[in-house]
């Protein structure tokens, strides 16, 4: 049994232990502290947000009864929050001064829409200083009015 070349000397393959998945590479603790990091701060840029539209919910909870008032209080009313909304959003200069066809051309440009030159809302001015007209009509001054308080760009 001196002979080297002996089948009955053969032993098992001996392999290495498994490699440990703890701690990590250098590469990972890089990426997950970049993970971490962009969490972070997306965090920070939704409380941010929702801070800074915090007018707009306001707006939007005021806006949901002024359908059933009469017309023209109610017009007042949708006109005075959406004048509360833009002096948030806009300078004061810019905002302050604005009635009546100028009011709503702001309130057009600045939600991309013509609702309040060409559509339904074009009544807006014309109901706040005492034009007649019908609850049915309000309708869709109020939605042209949470439409703009929703999709107003600063």
């Amino acid at each position: 049994m001196s002979d080297p070349a002996d089948l009955s000397n053969l032993r098992d393959i001996v392999t290495p232990p498994d490699v440990s998945l703890w701690p990590p590479a250098p590469g990972w603790w890089i990426v997950g502290a970049a993970l971490l990091a962009s969490a972070a701060v997306l965090a920070a840029m939704a409380v941010l947000r929702y801070r800074r539209n915090a007018y707009r919910r306001a707006a939007l909870v005021e806006l949901t009864g002024t359908e059933h008032l009469p017309p023209g209080e109610a017009a007042q009313r949708i006109t005075a929050i959406l004048k509360r909304a833009a002096l948030v959003a806009y300078a004061r200069p810019e905002v302050a001064e604005l009635s009546g066809d100028a009011w709503l051309g702001f309130l057009d440009r600045t939600g991309r829409t013509d609702a309040f030159t060409a559509g339904p809302a074009r009544r807006l001015v014309s109901l706040a200083y005492g034009g007649g007209g019908e609850a049915s009509n309000l309708r869709p001054i109020v939605s042209g009015a949470r439409a703009w308080v929703r999709r107003h760009r600063c």
